[in-house]
């Protein structure tokens, strides 16, 4: 990636956006307090901290989704209220939520058509979504209902959604999550041009290789505080991690993989997608063995959200022996038979599939666990809530409490807990899509090395991700999923990040398996 360039004469104009003061109290948590900063224009401000820090409430203050407390907000030198979102696009500023905020049986073009001028008749509206998504390599189909896209692809309509209003002040709160690296370079390209062209960009991610490559200025939030202020392109990563987490985060012990039985076998899965829009599985053959971590790449929308769906029992079509664990056929079994077995799974959706929003966490645990379920169903609820504390304690998730209600946490802080419930429960199996996305690189480093620590222990693990650095940081084998399709096994060492990306693409035909020959499996 290109360093950041500094806009030189954008340094001495006003700000286009001042915070002065700005507080936030929730009942369990003071979340902004006292926060104070300046983007001017031509800026690209990254906003650091660890998962809690306040970032994303301080984001929605800003957009008028969350009313402060205290604190005054100027735009262009001037005091302004922002009330609501509608009022923050008058002046100008759009936001990209780490949590999307689209209807999900609207299509894509009708959501978009939401935040735009209602005279603007909506097949011109599908024009410029087309000629946005074609310009900024962000494909996306207008006229698709928005419930059948992936988590990537929606991720592509919040930002197109943005583009369209001609933001001045641009928010982006993890617009990287799960995007390929070729996606994040054309991404900064585009950012780069806004902020040549005098938008200021706020910009919030944990990649602090991203924020070192783009961002011309950095605000640090720890604890709802501003702790400090920097030109990131002139820290370290280590330095970076330091000023968010007060540390670096430690470093992985990958020991060499103690291979055992096969506990997952997938045999000729080829399934037709039960979404108009989704992705036929063709022939997916694939094996996961005791004491060793699997990892599937690809862009977001190739297949993985159908391939989870056959691998966790959410659909249950296959043929008993298309998908095997520990050598019986699960093909039928709905996800609780299949957890009987051991097999556990962390979906790429924390809210609303991984956790009940409403509930609190402590019950949450009950959506795959029963061990504090007593006779006739009765709910042991002291044991309950000491799982969930014991779970809150070690992946130090930042919550209320046990009953504090899962949409109350921050993404990053939600996905620990989920992530946290599923190896705390000491699966064989463990399935799991997205493992680190929008957490900090402290809470990444550790849940990295729980799942290695899980594999040590002789579980068998398979990861789903687009995150290509953490892939090649605890798989010991590599597929790539594209259009339905799976490709052969390469073993970590041999793999590269070029031949992953071509193979992204679906080039891999009459590819070898160089993992064959060192015991790994290619079916």
């Amino acid at each position: 990636m290109n360093p950041p360039q500094t806009n030189s004469s954008s340094a001495e104009a006003p700000a286009r956006l001042q915070l002065e003061g700005i507080t936030k109290r929730y009942p369990a948590v003071v979340a902004n307090n006292g926060v104070s900063l300046k983007v001017r224009p031509g800026e690209v401000h990254a906003i650091l901290g660890e998962n809690g820090a306040g970032k994303s409430t301080l984001m929605k203050i800003i957009y008028g989704a969350v009313k402060p407390d205290e604190g005054r907000i100027f735009v262009d030198g001037k005091p302004v209220q922002i009330r609501n979102p509608q009022e923050a696009r008058q002046y100008g500023i759009a936001m990209v939520f780490q949590h999307f905020s689209l209807f999900d049986t609207l299509t894509v073009a009708e959501n978009v058509w939401l935040g735009l001028d209602k005279s603007i008749p909506l097949l011109k509206v599908i024009e410029r979504i087309e000629a946005t998504a074609r310009d900024y390599g962000l494909e996306v189909d207008p006229h698709r209902p928005v419930h059948t896209l992936s988590v990537g692809e929606m991720q592509r309509v919040e930002i197109i959604r943005a583009l369209l209003t001609n933001p001045r002040v641009l928010i982006l709160d993890e617009p990287t999550s799960v995007l390929t690296p070729q996606a994040v370079e054309k991404l900064f390209v585009v950012l780069r041009r806004l902020a040549s062209e005098g938008c200021s960009i706020l910009y919030i991610s944990h990649k602090l290789h991203e924020i070192r490559s783009l961002c011309t200025a950095c605000t640090v939030l720890r604890g709802g505080v501003v702790t400090g202020e920097c030109n990131p392109a002139q820290e370290t990563n280590a330095s970076l991690s330091r000023m968010m987490i007060g540390s670096e985060p430690p470093e992985l012990k990958h020991r060499e993989a103690q291979v055992g039985e096969a506990v997952l076998r997938v045999q000729g899965l080829s399934l037709k997608s039960q979404d108009p829009f989704g992705v036929d599985l063709q022939e997916i053959a694939l094996q996961v063995r005791s004491g060793e971590v699997i990892g599937i790449a690809g862009v977001s929308g190739n297949g993985q959200k159908e391939l989870m769906y056959a691998l966790s029992g959410e659909d249950t079509r296959s043929s008993p022996e298309m998908v095997q664990v520990l050598g019986k056929g699960v093909g039928r079994m709905g996800p609780g038979r299949r957890r009987t077995l051991g097999l556990h799974f962390v979906p790429e959706e924390r809210l609303g599939r991984g956790a009940v929003p409403s509930m609190g966490l402590a019950h949450n645990l009950l959506l795959t666990r029963k061990t504090s379920l007593g006779k006739g169903g009765w709910i042991r609820l002291g044991q309950l809530k000491e799982q969930a504390a014991d779970i809150i304690r070690r992946f130090n998730v930042k919550a209320g409490g046990p009953d504090a209600a899962a949409q109350s946490l921050s993404g990053g802080n939600l996905q620990k807990f989920i992530v946290g419930r599923e190896i705390d429960a000491k699966p064989r199996l463990l399935i799991i899509s997205q493992p680190t996305w929008g957490v900090d690189v402290g809470a990444a480093a550790q849940i990295r090395g729980e799942i290695l620590a899980l594999r040590d222990a002789g579980c068998a693990v398979l990861v789903l991700s687009e995150e290509l650095d953490e892939l090649f940081e605890i798989c010991d084998r590599l597929h790539v999923v594209a259009k339905g399709r799976l490709s052969p096994s390469v073993a970590r060492a041999d793999a590269t990040v070029q031949q992953i990306g071509e193979w992204m693409s679906g080039l891999w035909e009459g590819a070898a398996a160089p993992s064959t020959a060192k015991g790994g499996t290619h079916v």
